[in-house]
């Protein structure tokens, strides 16, 4: 069993503290599954500044697979952050290399021989989940809070598994937004409603769970360590119930460090 995450990665870098960390979704994801036991590869494009070179040493010690981490020239994307108590505000996004960020046949193909593809609103990979389903990858996407995106329409008929952060509580428009959602083609429809728990729908019911009490240092990685967490259980054929708790647990422990992994 292999997963891959195709998709952004970045510094994030708190100017007032000085202090910094590599993260972004694919990041997240790879580094969490790798730590939970199933081999991981990243798909994504980097600075050969020495952000880039941090980013590869930093993936490299985690034993995620990084074949497919191109170093190119340019700067390296950088997220600029600060703190409103325990929660963390995203400043100013220097793209870098991201910008042109363009995956070639031989990455969709290397991608294709994993059991799982993950990405995200912001990897860019829309236009290669078609190849990638083709191959017989299971996909996973991150639509963060965008619930009424373009990507939507585009994406949602090769996806498999379909994440959402939502603002509101349960309610009733959440679930029959789910409920469209699984029409459209993902297997799995999921929300995550922060300190209130996640919801999901499988087509048929309903699961929920809440969150696991502990101190919060950072929220940061909170939503893709969730994620990943929910997937090691969907790959182990755990009950949907256990791998929203799963989610659930990953990310609590998260939360109570500074960084997001």
């Amino acid at each position: 069993m292999r997963v891959a995450a195709i998709g952004d990665n970045c510094f994030d870098i708190y100017p007032k503290i000085g202090r910094n960390y590599p993260t972004g979704n694919a990041v997240d994801f790879a580094v969490h599954m790798q730590r939970l036991g199933i081999p991981a590869s990243i798909i994504s494009y980097t600075g050969n500044d020495r952000y880039g070179k941090l980013m590869a040493d930093s993936l490299r010690f985690e034993g995620v697979d990084i074949s497919h981490l191109h170093i190119v020239k340019g700067r390296t994307a950088l997220t600029y952050m600060d703190m409103n108590g325990t929660d963390r505000i995203h400043g100013e996004y220097l793209e870098g290399v991201l910008e042109n960020m363009i995956f070639t046949d031989e990455d969709i193909g290397f991608a294709g021989k994993h059991d799982l593809v993950h990405t995200a609103l912001w990897g860019k990979a829309e236009h290669s989940l078609k190849k990638i389903k083709s191959q017989g990858a299971k996909i996973s996407f991150d639509y963060a809070t965008k619930l009424n995106n373009t990507l939507l329409e585009k994406t949602l008929p090769y996806v498999d598994y379909a994440f959402f952060s939502c603002t509101e509580s349960r309610s009733a428009p959440i679930e029959e937004y789910l409920i469209d959602t699984v029409r459209e083609g993902p297997q799995l429809a999921v929300a995550t409603f922060g300190s209130e728990g996640s919801l999901a729908f499988d087509g048929r019911e309903f699961f929920e769970f809440g969150v696991f009490e502990g101190k919060v240092v950072n929220t940061v990685g909170a939503g893709d360590s969730f994620i990943a967490g929910f997937m090691y259980g969907i790959l182990n054929d755990y009950p949907i119930g256990k791998c929203l708790e799963n989610g659930a647990r990953i990310a609590s422990n998260v939360i109570g460090l500074f960084e997001p992994w």
